[in-house]
């Protein structure tokens, strides 16, 4: 698996331990998620500067978001204004690339 890919995997299944309620101390979150503690706190300090609001509750002893947060990536197919186009969403933010049946789509940023 290449790197990038491993990355959002691990990304994704933080949030469902977040989720969960389930993450349990850094060392026990980094096990579970089969990377160093280390890497753990560089991926989190990077989805706190994406804007979630990831912190350690200590009475609960697991990562909580403080916020209502979403965390969404990858491809996409939707309506739009009738037609069905191929979106593409990262961290909250959407490019609709272009219809889908175009035979070489144009990037168009929304």
């Amino acid at each position: 698996m290449r790197k990038i890919e491993r990355q959002i995997e691990v990304i994704e299944q933080l949030d469902q331990f977040i989720r969960l309620g389930e993450t349990g101390t850094p060392d026990q979150l980094a096990e579970k998620l089969e990377i160093s503690k280390t890497s753990l706190f560089q991926i989190i300090i990077a989805m706190k500067q994406l804007n979630a609001s990831i912190v350690f509750d200590i009475k609960l002893q697991s990562y909580v978001f403080e916020k209502s947060t979403n965390f969404r990536y990858g491809f996409y197919t939707r309506q739009l204004y009738g037609e069905e186009v191929l979106e593409v969403s990262s961290n909250g933010t959407q490019s609709i690339i272009a219809s889908v049946d175009f035979k070489y789509p144009s990037l168009r940023i929304v």
